[in-house]
């Protein structure tokens, strides 16, 4: 009676385990699924990049359909700049948001779009363009990424290190390779380090949340 009891329970506790490790074997692969996909995406995106397409007539700023339910939005607290741009050219499309140019990090197997307006959706789709002068332009550029700790965006950032090498093309298809000279982390509200005197040569800054949402990774990087 005691060893029949005593074997329904461990009955019940094999199952109960079998069921959680289906599925946490299911969640895993679901993960991974997303990442592998996502990563490809990118990557054939940055691969086949041509920059800004001339049709010959004059456009307006490219607008993601869904910008207005998301203005505003900046998950890091940190302010916009309202750069605009104009021309005869038609900026590439990344599902559904305008393209600035493309980024590639060869440490970390990096390669993303490069999105021009930060919304909620669009810093679930790839990195984007928070505030400067504008791609591969004299003077400081800050792109912004989320933190996932799963591969994706800027998750990798706390693998950079000084002296790394970061790859950005822009709209003109102009590729400029920038240094990797200063890595820290700060508060969630600084901004003091958007604005600094690059001495008339382009500069990126790259920021991240951390791994526990508690500070700010900025990673900075000047044109060689």
């Amino acid at each position: 009676m005691f060893e029949s009891k005593y074997s329904k329970v461990l009955t019940a506790i094999l199952i109960i385990v079998i069921v959680a490790i289906l599925g946490l074997l299911g969640f895993l692969g679901y993960d991974y699924y997303q990442n592998y996909v996502v990563t490809k995406d990118t990557s054939d995106f940055v691969d086949n990049f041509q920059g800004e397409v001339s049709d010959g007539t004059s456009t307006e700023d490219t607008q993601n359909p869904s910008e207005d339910e998301n203005a505003g939005a900046n998950p890091f607290d940190q302010i916009k700049d309202a750069n605009t741009s104009s021309g005869s050219s038609q900026k590439q499309m990344y599902k559904g948001f305008g393209v600035l140019g493309t980024m590639e990090i060869p440490t970390t197997n990096f390669k993303y779009p490069i999105l021009e307006k930060v919304t909620k959706k669009s810093i679930e789709t790839a990195v984007a363009f928070l505030y400067g002068t504008g791609i591969n332009e004299a003077g400081n550029s800050v792109i912004i990424g989320h933190n996932y700790r799963n591969g994706l965006f800027f998750s990798n950032n706390k693998k950079l290190n000084i002296g790394d090498k970061i790859y950005i093309t822009d709209n003109n298809g102009k590729k400029l390779i920038y240094t990797i000279y200063n890595k820290f982390e700060t508060t969630p509200e600084d901004t003091s380090f958007y604005q600094r005197d690059t001495g008339g040569k382009p500069e990126v800054t790259l920021s991240t949340c951390t791994d526990d949402s508690s500070a700010r990774l900025i990673i900075c990087a000047k044109a060689e």
